[in-house]
């Protein structure tokens, strides 16, 4: 009898200490985090929304591809690094390639990509930067190197009927210098970019 008493108490206390942990630990502090995120940080909190027109074109933190249906690059944006995250750029299933340097197929890839971009930017396959031809480790990458998005700047100013010094000029505006004045390499992130060439170029047509 004592024993059952002992036994029933025991688990009435671990029943009472996983009520109260689940309360606090599942409810009172995930609300406290979100509170203070949307107090504090409220744009990073809700996903660094990118909204145009009062219409949300995409996250700061995700790239995108500026591509028609068959995955053809549209000549008129600029373009963003590859992706092997899904089928590019999936938020839900992040990742690169997996494909160590010297793997072949990896190796065929990049060749046909730096291919493609040389003739799409009609420039030597030896002046198509690294990250116009590799995806990142994550997929997601919002970003591309200066270089890349210098490269473009020929093509898509012909393809709007821009000036080329006015659409350089946008891209330099727009360069990211490195975190803390150290950390990382400049950047260029393609959304916002795209989002104030649109806008140029309405200007232009004013």
């Amino acid at each position: 009898m004592t024993i059952t008493r002992g036994t029933s108490r025991q688990y009435l206390v671990a029943l009472r200490a996983m009520i109260v942990l689940t309360v606090i630990t599942g409810l009172a502090y995930p609300l406290l985090i979100t509170g203070v995120g949307q107090v504090a940080l409220p744009a990073q909190a809700n996903g660094s929304l990118v909204t145009v027109d009062r219409r949300v074109a995409g996250s700061s933190l995700i790239g995108q591809s500026f591509t028609d249906a068959d995955g053809t690059a549209l000549p008129e944006w600029f373009q963003s690094r590859p992706s092997a995250a899904g089928d590019g750029y999936d938020a839900g299933a992040s990742s690169g390639s997996n494909l160590g340097p010297t793997n072949e197929a990896l190796l065929d890839t990049v060749d046909e990509r730096r291919a493609e971009i040389a003739a799409r930017e009609d420039v030597a396959p030896a002046d198509v930067p690294a990250d116009a031809v590799t995806a990142s480790g994550s997929g997601l990458d919002p970003h591309i190197s200066p270089e890349y998005a210098l490269l473009q700047v020929p093509r898509v100013a012909a393809e709007r009927g821009l000036d080329n010094a006015e659409v350089r000029g946008l891209v330099e505006s727009m360069i990211h210098g490195r975190d803390l004045g150290y950390l990382g390499e400049p950047t260029v992130t393609v959304l916002s970019l795209n989002i104030a060439l649109a806008e140029l170029d309405a200007d232009s047509a004013n």
